[in-house]
């Protein structure tokens, strides 16, 4: 079946590859001649009632519901699993969930798929032991090698109610979002523009890291490809001109705060090349059918890139146009051809914080925020620079969020519901909130202290209270790739606070206040052991507290998580983790150490 297009417009280019679709695999005690028979239609109802759970639910990037394929017959033994497969296989098929009332026969019926995320729903009823085969088939896979995850609900239902209790819901629901990022991203690529910047650790790109623990490619582009483009025009030259048009209208020039000011014929020169830079971004990235019919076929093609990084610092910004406005435009929900999803560019090509920017926009379908976590502000400093004491929120301190590039003008906060700020899908961005965001942002000529040639960089000040999660992927060598995360909140300071404490920064680029959410223990005993224990110099931020759903996506990527502020009972793992310890952080690294990459 084709992908189903969204209500909304489609003025975009997209990855090549459909979206994965989500396997239900209704298993079934095999005896015929009375048992098997009398459980079929609560069995399949099982199953079509997950897929209607599924599909409600949750959506595709597009914004297209999350598509369900649901095996032809029950499965009772070998065969029909083998048939189940095969038909997952030819429709598109990247996780799977089992569903059953009752016994089944454990390692006969089971998903054999090592790629496949799968799951096991086992209800809860005591006239037939769906729990028993639940935990037998959960065996079976931890002694192949296989790890499931188990859903068990809370309390006993009877046997004709074809209700998902909530518990169950939320755990179908987090593992489905998980297994899909985790499908789609597979055979996508990573595409570096450039190489390393400035010396920093996470922009030295590993490909055994992408290769076998995400299962994407990585490509690779010189920077000089986007001066060869330029001066060929290998770009689309209509929607250049509709590109710049856009931004001189709706992108207002900050204020230029450089000793020597850039003339006003290089700034109108630098908004040029920028926009350019942009087109051309997201061109390598993913192709441009334009380009084809100006002649150059190879680069219409695109690198099928997923995710890119573009290094920028130091040996293209000393000499031409940051790329701050190509990183905050492409990062964001929306440009000159109205709204769309964001294309998820790495600021200085720090490819491990890109992949967190990844990981987040594929469970929420939002943009994402690239910063520096630059500084901690303590009430007292607080008290000592302003002259005020903070409140609320950022009583206990705050972590300055900022940098000059990929922050998506979304966390502006100036997207509304309900009176509220928040970060939609692009599907539900109004034109109201798009005017809004460039509305609220300004860009000053760039601090050519900083970076020599010119260019533009994107400045707000994010607005409201939003619930983010703060997120970073370091590699540390003998162990391999360990995730961090903090719950928190962004925090609206009061106007003159918020002035004397970004004016001592970079008041030339965006900033974000964040309060993390604290537990009194360990990095969460206080706001200043979140910012001492955070992993390396960026982080990347996602709308709303979804670190249980990162936590679950983690596991399946063989990621252990090194830091959290999640309450035990919302961490939801493969059931064989149990098998290694009592502590669950413990087990996890000892779980993922022994599993290995999936795709090593």
């Amino acid at each position: 079946m084709a992908k189903k297009e969204p209500k909304n417009q489609k003025n975009y280019i997209t990855v090549i590859g459909d979206f994965p679709k989500v396997g239900i695999r209704p298993a079934i005690d095999g005896r015929m001649m009375g048992v098997r028979e009398s459980l079929e239609k609560q069995t399949m109802n099982m199953a079509k009632n997950a897929a209607k759970l599924i599909s409600s639910n949750l959506k595709y990037p597009d914004g297209s519901p999350v598509e369900c394929v649901i095996s032809d017959t029950c499965i009772g033994g070998v065969a029909e699993a083998a048939m189940c497969a095969e038909k997952f296989r030819k429709n598109g098929v990247g996780l799977s969930l089992t569903v059953t009332p009752c016994w089944c026969y454990g390692t006969e019926t089971i998903d054999m798929d090592p790629l496949c995320p799968k799951a096991i729903w086992g209800f809860n009823g005591t006239e037939r032991p769906g729990a028993v085969y639940l935990a037998a088939a959960l065996a079976g896979h931890a002694m192949k090698g296989l790890p499931a995850f188990g859903i068990y609900g809370h309390d006993v239902q009877d046997a004709n109610d074809e209700s998902i209790p909530g518990d169950v819901s939320e755990k179908i629901l987090r593992f489905v979002k998980a297994g899909l990022g985790v499908s789609y991203m597979k055979g996508k690529s990573y595409l570096s523009m450039g190489s390393v910047s400035m010396g920093i650790a996470g922009s030295v790109v590993r490909e055994d890291f992408f290769q076998e623990y995400l299962g994407m490619r990585n490509e690779y582009v010189d920077m000089s490809e986007f001066i060869r483009r330029m001066n060929l025009g290998i770009y689309d030259r209509e929607e250049y001109k509709k590109a710049l048009a856009w931004t001189k209208k709706f992108c207002k020039e900050g204020k230029d705060i450089n000793a020597k000011p850039r003339s006003r014929r290089q700034k109108d020169s630098d908004w040029e090349t920028v926009v350019k830079m942009a087109l051309i971004a997201r061109d390598l990235m993913v192709g441009n059918p334009s380009l084809k019919k100006l002649g150059f076929t190879e680069e219409s093609l695109g690198h099928n890139a997923i995710l890119a990084g573009f290094q920028g610092q130091r040996h293209w910004t000393d000499f031409m146009p940051n790329g701050d406005f190509l990183e905050a435009i492409l990062c964001s929900s929306f440009d000159w051809n109205g709204t769309r999803p964001p294309y998820l560019v790495a600021t200085e090509n720090d490819a491990m914080n890109g992949v967190p920017m990844l990981l987040g926009y594929l469970l929420t379908n939002t943009a994402q925020m690239f910063s520096d976590i630059r500084t901690y502000w303590s009430p007292d400093a607080i008290k000592r620079v302003t002259g005020m004491k903070p409140a609320g929120l950022a009583s206990g301190g705050v972590i300055h969020l900022i940098n000059s590039g990929a922050s998506s003008l979304d966390f502006s906060g100036r997207e509304t519901k309900d009176g509220k700020s928040v970060i939609k899908p692009f599907w539900e961005i109004t034109r109201k909130d798009v005017e809004e965001c460039l509305k609220a942002t300004v860009w000053p000529p760039a601090d050519t202290g900083y970076f020599r040639g010119g260019g533009f960089s994107s400045q707000f000040d994010t607005k409201g209270i939003m619930p983010i999660t703060i997120m970073r992927i370091n590699l540390v060598k003998g162990l391999g790739p360990v995730l961090q995360l903090a719950e928190g909140w962004t925090v609206e300071l009061p106007p003159k606070m918020h002035k004397i404490l970004s004016d001592r920064t970079s008041p030339t680029w965006p900033t974000t206040w964040f309060a993390p959410r604290l537990t009194g223990k360990g990095a969460f005993t206080d706001v200043y052991s979140v910012m001492a224990s955070w992993g390396a110099n960026h982080c990347s931020s996602s709308y709303g507290h979804i670190g249980a759903d990162i936590i679950t996506m983690a596991s399946m990527l063989r990621i252990p998580v090194c830091m959290h502020n999640l309450a035990e009972e919302n961490i939801f793992r493969p059931a064989s983790w149990n098998a290694f310890g009592m502590d669950k952080e413990g087990s996890d690294y000892r779980a993922c150490a022994v599993y290995g990459p999936i795709y090593k």
